[in-house]
């Protein structure tokens, strides 16, 4: 389980020269280029020689399973590396060979050896799918470095892998915002390049009903569209109808047929969720007899909602009827039924439900989830299928082949290990990568209940430290999970995707002693070079380098500490050999600068201009102001408006809008400008809502106010909201101010007339 000496003798050696690029063709190679692999392999020993790969070496599989893993390799490569090799029935020198062996080295199905001489490179597995994962290695090795075209000079090696974990997951939330098929493959495709092998799709939910039925085609006709939120929305008239434009999708069962054929040949296992009793709106839009008397329409809104199926025989028809369809679309092990939120309150409430409950013997409704449970297992045991659900379903009597999702935090997994349950970590926040994983002021929509840097991220280990080996052997590895409420765009999931995804492959593959924050990071210049041959919109976000500017010095940082910052103050693009950061500094009489980190003399991010005027010193973003609460919920939020083309994103407290720019300097100050955005509040609280404060305006429009050294008293001065309110996007609101002198917390907050509306700052400037 430890990497060989001469290994860990060139990682170190490796820090000023892992990305170093081979000698060019056609000359003989002069320096290996260090293995460069996510997620780390299980022993790795590099040993001297290196193999030279051109256009001309061929790639050699005789079996049907090693032309597929060998024919996957060679057009990935084709793909990102832009050197074509040809496949081969016959035994070569200097091939690359792909041969399927009985008795190779390694444990399971996954595991694989790669053995890279002067001579050629062969990997060996004893199943499809290790020859697949060796192949994605040797994939890896090949693209080392960012060059295209030409020769590869591998470093002669050996490797021998297989994974920790059996479960290594992704789950991507198709229900609240629909994905295109095409985009779905890419991810799978990204997945697979990773070495996961599991996407939890989620597919169904209040907002959306994404797979079609063909017994029950109002799920999709009807479930699979609502009218976004807000005046913009309500506007957009479809001339076809008559009526506002909708929004959504779903997926014909020929495209999930072709997608789950896709996912098959990258050895991906797709787990639908289909969740219930609860997440269960859309459905009941389309088929209101599915509930408990209400006929609500396909929710607009996020949060927790009170919808749940009901629990007659005619709904168990219906879920027998859609299990019918659903199953043979779906050929893995597993069907994931939710079973999380499903607030009791419409059961409560159900004069049938509460018969049902009687007539059965059932004590209360948490009992009556439980059996609800019991029939849905019973229908997926009679179709080969196991049940997997959210860590509520431990609330109820668990049928005893059911599988445990623990999503709040690591408890649900020690309490289902504890009762012999298998468990997926997948606890929030440490691994909800639709939280934000920087505070930047430039990051998209995305929840705040805590940053998920690729940090942490890396530093997740799924087996807690409270279950005996015994126990341990139920967990079956962990996976990130991507809700999408505040994702309306692929290139907004692609960003909350990558790079984490990377780490959550490293955690979930890599023995625990193998992983190594320092190790990964220096890995990370190859990989990013691969994400963009594959034309993936990774995130940059753990190396964009954040400014302060106080009292004319000037302050760099970036997440990861270990990169070099180097800048500019000439408006000029930082390079390997621009200034290196070191300490704050006084940036004399500039006025905008550019500064990235750089690891391995790679740059790493981007450097957008950092203005140094006085002028940009007195302008704040809702991302730079504080929250004026430590109990709020904090979303990063996008504009409803406009339909079309970039929006505003608000760093805004759901609970209290209101905001905090501690010490602002008013020596001088006489006027403020406050760009404000007025959003939809499309929140299903539940409970939570007794928390959300909507403060009594002055005028019917309602104002911002503004306050100094606190948020209780009179204001300081008033901003009435009129201007905003017709504008569905940004207006610029502007005021005079009383004088003030020194440094003074500013806080902003605003009224309203009722819930209906949601103010937020997008920035303020001080003028």
């Amino acid at each position: 389980m430890k990497f060989a000496p001469a290994f860990a003798v060139l990682v170190i050696a490796c820090v000023a020269g892992c990305s170093r690029q081979p000698a060019p063709a056609p000359a003989p190679p002069q320096a290996t280029i260090v293995p460069s692999l996510i997620p780390q392999p299980l022993r790795l020993d590099v040993r001297s020689g290196v193999f030279r790969v051109d256009a001309a070496t061929p790639v050699i599989a005789a079996s049907p399973e090693a032309k597929a893993a060998a024919a996957y390799f060679v057009d990935t490569l084709a793909r990102t590396r832009g050197l074509a090799l040809k496949l081969a029935d016959a035994p070569a020198s200097g091939a690359i060979t792909f041969a399927l062996d009985a008795n190779a080295a390694g444990e399971g199905d996954e595991s694989y050896t790669i053995d890279v001489a002067d001579s050629g490179a062969k990997i060996t597995a004893r199943t499809a799918r290790g020859l697949f994962y060796g192949g994605v290695s040797l994939w890896q090795l090949a693209t080392s470095d960012a060059r295209r075209g030409d020769a590869v000079a591998l470093p002669a090696l050996s490797i021998q892998d297989q994974p920790r974990y059996a479960w290594r997951g992704l789950m991507l939330d198709s229900a609240r915002h629909f994905q295109s098929p095409d985009f779905i493959k890419r991810t799978i495709d990204a997945m697979a390049l990773h070495k996961l092998n599991v996407l939890h799709w989620h597919l169904t939910d209040d907002q959306g009903w994404r797979i079609q039925i063909k017994k029950y085609p109002k799920l999709t006709d009807v479930g699979a569209w609502r009218v976004p939120p807000g005046p913009a929305a309500a506007a957009d008239i479809d001339p076809a109808t008559g009526k506002p434009r909708v929004y959504g999708g779903y997926y014909t069962q020929d495209e999930i047929r072709d997608v789950v054929r896709y996912a098959a040949q990258r050895h991906v296992e797709i787990v639908p969720e289909i969740d219930m009793p609860g997440h269960a709106q859309a459905a009941i839009a389309a088929y209101p007899e599915l509930g408990t008397g209400d006929a609500p329409g396909v929710s607009v809104d996020w949060g927790v909602h009170t919808y749940l199926l009901n629990v007659e025989d005619s709904t168990f028809a219906f879920i027998e009827d859609v299990l019918d369809e659903v199953v043979p679309l779906f050929p893995g092990r597993y069907l994931h039924v939710g079973g999380d939120e499903a607030v009791k309150d419409r059961w409560q409430a159900s004069a049938a439900v509460q018969a049902r409950m009687k007539a059965l013997g059932v004590k209360d409704e948490t009992a009556l989830q439980g059996w609800f449970l019991e029939r849905l297992e019973a229908m997926l045991e009679k179709r080969q299928r196991k049940l997997i659900g959210w860590d509520e379903i431990l609330e109820s009597k668990l049928p005893a082949e059911a599988t445990v999702m623990s999503w709040r935090g690591t408890n649900g997994a020690i309490e289902a290990a504890h009762k012999g349950h298998d468990v997926v970590l997948s606890p929030a926040p440490q691994l909800y990568i639709n939280n934000l994983q920087s505070l930047a002021g430039d990051e998209p929509a995305a929840r705040l209940d805590a940053l998920v840097t690729i940090e942490s991220l890396y530093g997740f280990e799924p087996t807690p430290a409270e279950l005996t080996p015994e126990q341990a052997r139920h967990v079956l590895g962990a996976q990130v999970n991507l809700w999408t409420e505040h994702m309306r765009t692929e290139a907004m999931v692609e960003h909350a995707v990558y790079p984490r995804l990377a780490a959550i492959a490293e955690v979930d593959w890599s023995p625990a002693g193998a992983r190594d924050w320092n190790g990964f990071v220096n890995r990370l210049p190859a990989q990013f070079a691969r994400y963009r041959a594959l034309g993936i919109g990774y995130a940059d976000s753990a190396f964009r380098v954040q400014a302060s500017v106080d009292a004319g010095k000037v302050t760099l940082a970036a997440q990861v500490k270990s990169a070099q910052i180097r800048y500019t103050l000439d408006g000029g693009e930082p390079t390997a050999q621009s200034t290196a950061y070191t300490a704050p500094f006084d940036a004399g009489a500039a006025t905008a600068m550019r500064a990235a980190a750089f690891v391995d003399g790679v740059r790493m991010s981007e450097a957008p201009p950092i203005a140094l005027d006085a002028a940009s010193q007195r302008l704040r973003s809702s991302a730079d102001l504080k929250p004026c609460r430590d109990n709020g919920l904090i979303l990063r939020l996008e504009d409803d408006a406009p339909l079309a083309g970039p929006r505003a994103m608000y760093t805004v407290d759901i609970f209290d809008a209101c905001w905090i720019w501690p010490q602002a300097s008013l020596d001088g100050i006489e006027r403020i400008a406050a760009e404000v955005g007025n959003l939809p509040y499309n929140f299903q609280l539940w409970r939570d809502i007794k928390n959300v404060v909507v403060r009594k305006p002055a005028n019917p429009d309602g104002e911002l106010e503004i306050r100094l050294d606190g948020c209780d008293g009179a204001p300081w001065t008033t901003i009435p909201l009129t201007a905003a309110k017709a504008n569905p996007g940004v207006t610029v609101l502007g005021g005079e101010l009383p004088k003030a002198t020194g440094r003074h917390d500013l806080c902003f907050r605003f009224t309203r007339p009722g819930p209906e509306t949601l103010w937020a700052i997008d920035r303020v400037r001080l003028q």
